[in-house]
Order: structure tokens, then sequence, then C-alpha cells
């Protein structure tokens, strides 16, 4: 099976997120879609962060009758509440494979330009293949400046616009996606008592009505 992680705060879902997946369902053949909301994501620690248990509750009510997207505990909140990193959760998604599975990375391309700030960036990078989510007017010239050069197959970066073959992995890029939608803009809709109908799935439209989230700036937020 072609399997997909897809990390994020999730914080809500919301369609772009789905659309993104759906897209790389069908361009990469994607048999699973694991939906991963953090728990502890390092670059977050600042922030105040829905209740995981909110936030997994809405991944899985928006993966609900889609056979392809599977919501996942990966990055469960650890006791001691240490951060979650993305080379462990891959470490772990693993362990869980079957012989012939392959593993994917689906992220997006302002996330993967982080990707040098990362913990085990290389090692990552290495073991795992990458399918980033591009964007309206972004230059795909730019992801191949995010990988160092002893990592590529050949000196000059063998590949295409669409696909960067690495010396174990490969990225590739999925374009013509366009998500509009922020999940920072739909925490502000429901604070302003607007209608959020058509940004997220029904049921997490629903849930967060029924459960009082982001009415307030600390309305269900908390750090796990």
């Amino acid at each position: 099976m072609n399997i997909a992680l897809f990390g994020g705060t999730f914080d809500p879902i919301h369609a772009g997120h789905l659309h993104a997946a759906r897209a790389a369902a069908r361009r990469f053949r994607l048999d699973r879609v694991l939906f991963v909301p953090t728990g502890d994501p390092p670059h977050k620690v600042r922030d105040r962060l829905t209740a995981f248990a909110h936030r997994y509750a809405m991944v899985t009510l928006a993966c609900a009758g889609k056979a392809q997207f599977v919501p996942s505990l990966l990055e469960t909140p650890t006791p001691d509440g240490r951060p979650r990193y993305s080379i462990d959760t891959v470490r772990a998604a693993r362990r869980l494979l079957r012989s012939g599975d392959k593993l994917f990375f689906l992220l997006g391309v302002d996330a993967f330009l982080d990707l040098p700030h990362w913990k085990e960036a290389r090692r990552l990078l290495d073991s795992v293949n990458f399918l980033v989510v591009s964007r309206p007017g972004f230059d795909p010239r730019a992801i191949r400046e995010a990988v160092p050069d002893d990592l590529l197959e050949s000196a000059t970066g063998r590949g295409s616009r669409e696909v960067l073959r690495l010396r174990h992995t490969s990225v590739q890029v999925l374009h013509g996606v366009d998500v509009p939608v922020a999940s920072r803009d739909i925490r502000e809709a429901v604070r302003a008592g607007q209608r959020v109908t058509g940004l997220v799935p029904p049921l997490v439209e629903e849930y967060i009505r029924k459960e009082g989230l982001y009415r307030s700036r600390d309305g269900g937020r908390q750090r796990e």
C-alpha cells in the first residue's frame, strides 16, 4: 500500500486540508492518508492549542465515510509534555507498515522550505518520500534549495519540476492545488459569531458549535 502521513495541528481541520489530501491521493495513487494531529509540536510550544482530544475528534469526524482517510494517534501527547518531532513519527509509522508498503510524508510547500530547521532533517529526507503541495505562483526551484547537495542522486540534482530524486527517496511536487482556507481565519470567524459552513466539514462545524470551541480566545483552548 502507498501510505502518506499528513500532520498538522488541525485546529481545526478544514476543507483545504481535505482538498489537498484528495488531490494528493489521486495524483500519487495513495491507498491511505493518515491524518496525524500533533500533540506537542515543537514549533508551537508558545501557542495555546485547542486540547488534543478536541482536535483529534474533529479529524475523526472529517475522515468519517472516507475509506482512504484515517485519523491517527501517532502523535498523542506524552505524559511529560515532550515535543513531538516528525523524524520520530516516521520511525513509529514504519514499525506499523507491512512488507511492501511505501511511506510518504505529505505537507505544504511552506513547511517543506522550513525543513532545514527541523530535527534530524537530513535523516528525515533520507528516510521517507516527500509529497509537497505547491501553491499558485510558487517557483518549484526553491524546493531544490532546501535539500543538501550530498543527498541528491547526482551533483546536478537530477529531476524535474515535479520530481527531485534523492539518494534513497524522492521529493514530488503537487501543482494546481489552491487552498485559500486557514485554520486561524476559521477560529476568528467563529469567535466573531460568523458561520463557517463550507469552510469545515458539516460534522466538524456541528462539533465546534456543540463544544463551544473558539468562542473566546481561551474557549476550549489549553495546553495538554
